[in-house]
């Protein structure tokens, strides 16, 4: 490609001061799961009822946006739209620094960190955790061979091949993730096949909006021409993703409404569930759905700042909707005998309470701020950013229309 990378210079007091808030936020996470780890999970608000809690919503956000923000790449390499080629190391790295993030997160949630090797040495094929191990570390590898095509000459002519290879192995990736949900048939939120491609679609809608914050973000602060025509179709691109989610959710809803034995958990998730609830409508649908298509579909949609407030809500709800999958899927009881009453000291029938505590959200915050950490000093450091991505310019280097 004829077109300049160029590091960013990363001199001014502004951004060592911007660096330095990301590494004090991914030290307090770090230090939240040492907390965790010697005093045990009593002092989060997870108990034998709730077993993922805060901390899962924030690494599974982050996984499933990691395969998202890789979407930009696919679209200029497997489908051949070259206005989105210049976004393409931008595009391999952020996906690389989310799954990290999300998978820090992930790992010391679940205690006993150093056990991890266990998990990655000794595998049980009927567990589909043990099949994400795999697709979490193939995604790490395969991602960096597809920027070494990128960015090295020598690896130039595997470009096509690696980024067709990298575009299905997120597919398949993020539908394993989607399928940790849809296998759990002992859960009633979960136990659907329709799991699968929702998470796809989530993370077309989670990625790209991470993206486009981030894309914006740096030509911003580093004074770099972004031109409408690269932010535009991006902007545009985000609303058909927030339009097929809701369109997803909306499908699982109502297929659930149609089978009667349903009828319970979608009363509780759309209109008893307390905070689940108003996740679920105010989170989700209003702040996830609703306003970010308003916005990107109306005059106001042509104002970045406009267009970053719906990027920006798109992640809110995202997190929204982790949220009601996870922490609402299981605060919904097991029914252990179909068509039975049960009852028993060990709060069989009984809806499930969850407080998320501190050390729990500062894990999670933690997350994100490694995922940005990593970004952030990889493009002070290496050639992923275009000095220029300005109309004019894209125009001419790729013949956009």
């Amino acid at each position: 490609m004829n077109i300049a990378f160029r590091e960013i210079e990363g001199r001014s007091a502004g951004f060592w001061l911007f660096f330095a808030a990301l590494g004090l936020l991914a030290l307090i996470g770090v230090s939240s799961a040492l907390y965790m780890e010697h005093h045990g999970h009593i002092v989060t608000g997870m108990d034998n009822q709730i077993v993922w809690g805060m901390p899962h919503v924030f690494a599974v956000f982050l996984i499933v946006a990691a395969s998202g923000a890789l979407n930009v790449a696919s679209i200029g390499t497997v489908f051949g739209k070259t206005p989105y080629k210049p976004l393409n190391r931008l595009s391999g790295l952020l996906a690389i620094a989310l799954l990290a993030g999300g998978l820090m997160v992930l790992v010391l949630d679940l205690g006993r960190a150093d056990r991890l090797i266990v998990a990655m040495t000794y595998y049980n094929f009927k567990s589909i955790f043990a099949w994400n191990v795999i697709l979490y570390n193939g995604f790490f590898a395969i991602v960096i061979a597809y920027l070494w095509t990128m960015m090295d000459r020598a690896g130039g002519a595997w470009y096509q091949a690696v980024g067709l290879f990298a575009f299905v192995w997120r597919l398949v990736l993020t539908t394993g993730t989607g399928a940790i949900f849809g296998f759990l048939v002992a859960r009633e939120a979960y136990d659907a096949a329709l799991y699968a491609p929702m998470f796809i679609v989530f993370s077309f809608n989670y990625g790209l909006a991470v993206f486009l914050l981030v894309l914006m973000g740096f030509y911003k602060w580093t004074d770099r021409p972004l031109g409408d025509m690269v932010v535009l179709r991006l902007k545009n691109l985000l609303g058909v993703f927030i339009a097929a989610s809701f369109y997803f959710v909306f499908v699982y809803h109502i297929t659930n409404l149609y089978f009667t034995k349903h009828h319970g958990l979608e009363a509780f998730i759309l209109t008893s569930g307390g905070i689940h609830t108003a996740l679920f409508w105010v989170g989700q649908m209003l702040l996830g759905y609703a306003l970010p298509l308003a916005i990107l579909y109306s005059n106001l949609g042509n104002s970045r700042a406009w267009i970053a407030l719906a990027s920006a809500l798109a992640i809110v709800g995202g997190l929204a909707q982790m949220y009601v999958t996870i922490i609402g899927g299981q605060a919904w009881p097991i029914e252990l005998f179909p068509g039975y009453a049960v009852s028993s000291s060990f709060y069989d029938g009984v809806v499930h309470s969850y407080s998320p505590s501190g050390v729990e959200i500062l894990l999670g915050i933690g997350g994100v701020a490694v995922a940005l950490l990593l970004t952030t000093f990889a493009v002070k450091v290496l050639r992923f950013l275009p000095e220029r991505l300005d109309d004019e310019t894209v125009a001419a280097l790729h013949g956009a229309k």
